[in-house]
């Protein structure tokens, strides 16, 4: 009778933090995000400059913060731009959590969510290419202050007076089934299908290739349980095994690699382009949708002979606090075509950055409360998975501890990527070590990380005992 009494009392308290954390991500007050008119913006490798379009010191003020081949745009194109990246968050009513009985992620979940985001921006590099926006992203509007004030308080009614129904959707367009007339319109047709199927694999159920279901699964077999705090380190190593033991055809042709203390392993990366997948035939990689980094999707004959890989690399930047030297490296990577961003954030909040503007980071936020969807449906709607709203955060407010994402479409690929990365790697007077490095060979042939225990993997650096560094606990003196 104690027992039951004890279950009751647990349960009921479960049920009080789900509530609460729904109503407290619900609630989330979005402001304004400020802009300056004087300095560029990056997003993801582009740069976009809020001044008038005539105005001719914006060229040169964007060709200063990123490469020749970034495009110069207005805060419109900049909105576009930013809309089409996809949104994970929180979510509540989805079906039970693998080892628990949560349906939420609310206040816990941040960082797989931000994972999964930089996980999307690779595949839409991987499917789509570096210049697709979504087609829709203009009409989209932020939700007001008073109708996510309703929302919540709803959501709290309803939970409290017992078991919640399913979401009720609007109405929403049937996608088109027949064949568009224009190559153009079919173009645009067949884009439209992968962003489709590349949202639904972060879909909240069981079935859904990446989504979160997956994720925690792959978790238990590493320590991590559903309501369990994960680190950029733990996500990423999720991340890889969950690209890797994906069924879905579509994601055959292409894997993840995560390095081993803060070192990149260049054979490992070639390998990992070249390997086939255990079970899988060419003949089956070869059915994969198009691959292609540039404007325009390529044939699905190139995927025969090489994968594309996502390049994941957990660092940590600096001691309790982000080294203020770093700021420029980050400004740096985010500036690439290829940097698919990095997950990291606050101490104990995990947000996704995916750009900046003078000293100030750029990021995309999972902290809302959403409803589940269900994405099995043919027409389930797409507007809760992109977001209309960036946020700023100050670089001095950044974790140290981040993880850097970077897409490689195949072994030639890497071996720009890697040059380039290695220029941008080179320490400066003030900088004493570099992030990360790149390393010719095997990871096998140093075996650091032996025998690595899951919480011990949440440090990216792992020292060599036959070497002696100066640190103070778990922290390299920078």
């Amino acid at each position: 009778m104690e027992n039951k009494g004890s279950d009751e009392v647990e349960t009921l308290k479960t049920k009080f933090v789900s509530v609460w954390h729904n109503v407290k991500y619900s609630w989330a007050l979005k402001l304004k995000t400020s802009f300056s008119r004087n300095s560029p913006v990056i997003l993801l490798g582009k740069c976009y400059h809020f001044k008038a379009e005539d105005d001719d010191s914006v060229a040169e003020a964007c060709s200063e913060a990123c490469d020749e081949d970034s495009v110069v745009g207005n805060a419109e194109a900049f909105r576009k731009d930013f809309t089409s990246r996809v949104w994970l968050t929180y979510r509540e009513e989805c079906p039970p959590l693998p080892g628990s009985t949560l349906t939420s992620d609310c206040g816990w979940g941040c960082m797989l969510r931000a994972g999964q985001m930089m996980l999307a921006q690779a595949l839409i590099l991987h499917f789509l290419g570096r210049d697709w926006t979504w087609s829709e992203a203009m009409a989209l509007q932020p939700l007001d202050t008073e109708t996510w004030t309703t929302s919540a308080a709803k959501r709290l009614v309803a939970s409290l007076q017992g078991p919640s129904r399913p979401p009720e959707h609007g109405p929403h367009p049937p996608l088109q089934t027949q064949a568009p007339g224009s190559a153009e319109e079919a173009d645009a047709h067949l884009k439209e299908m992968y962003h489709r199927s590349l949202v639904s694999w972060f879909g909240d159920s069981p079935s859904a290739q990446l989504g979160l279901h997956r994720l925690i699964r792959t978790g238990l077999t590493m320590g991590k349980q559903a309501g369990d705090w994960y680190g950029p380190a733990v996500v990423a190593h999720i991340l890889k095994k969950a690209v890797e033991e994906a069924m879905d055809p579509g994601l055959a042709g292409i894997t993840a690699y995560v390095s081993q203390d803060c070192t990149v392993y260049s054979a490992d990366v070639i390998d990992s382009h070249r390997a086939p997948r255990a079970g899988q035939p060419s003949a089956e990689r070869s059915e994969a949708p198009p691959n292609s980094q540039s404007n325009q999707p390529v044939s699905a004959s190139t995927l025969t002979d090489s994968r594309a890989v996502i390049i994941l690399i957990p660092v940590r930047l600096g001691g309790e606090k982000t080294n203020p030297d770093y700021f420029n490296f980050a400004k740096s990577i985010l500036s690439l075509d290829y940097c698919i961003g990095i997950i990291g954030g606050k101490p104990k909040q995990a947000c996704y950055f995916v750009g900046f503007q003078d000293d100030s980071l750029i990021y995309m936020d999972p902290h809302y409360c959403q409803s589940f969807v269900d994405v099995s449906t043919s027409d389930f709607p797409l507007q809760s998975y992109h977001c209309p709203s960036p946020k700023k955060m100050p670089f001095s407010k950044m974790d140290p501890s981040c993880t850097l994402g970077f897409y490689s479409k195949s072994a030639q690929d890497y071996e720009r990527i890697s040059q380039e990365l290695s220029k941008v790697l080179q320490p400066s007077a003030k900088e004493k070590y570099p992030a990360f490095t790149f390393v010719q060979g095997h990871g096998r042939d140093y075996d650091l990380s032996a025998g690595l225990t899951p919480e011990k993997r949440e440090w990216p650096f792992i020292r060599d005992p036959r070497r002696t560094v100066t640190t103070t606990g778990d922290f390299v003196l920078l």
